[in-house]
């Protein structure tokens, strides 16, 4: 199997984005954005999260069996988080 050179301009970018990205949540983080800010610092995560994936893991330029099991987990991710959001909603029901 032959891998693919990535030029290190775009790891550069990619590394650029994931700072922006934290510069990003500690901004939010200080804003009241009432019930939104769970949803925006977890949209922000997701992101930075889909960049590691992509480039770092190499999944971008993977088979596309690689990309299935990847979907997966990140599919898996996905659930999990509205599963535990939705547990959330429902705490002051009582």
């Amino acid at each position: 199997m032959t891998a693919r050179v990535v030029p290190l301009k775009t790891y550069f970018t990619i590394f650029g984005a994931l700072m922006g990205g934290t510069a990003l949540t500690v901004f939010v983080a200080f804003q009241d954005l009432g019930p939104l800010n769970t949803v925006v610092a977890l949209t922000i995560a997701e992101i930075q999260s889909l960049l590691v994936v992509l480039w770092f893991m190499h999944v971008r330029y993977s088979s596309r069996l690689t990309w299935i099991f990847a979907a997966a987990g990140f599919l898996w991710l996905l659930l999990m988080i509205g599963l535990t959001m939705a547990d959330f909603d429902t705490r002051g029901m009582r």
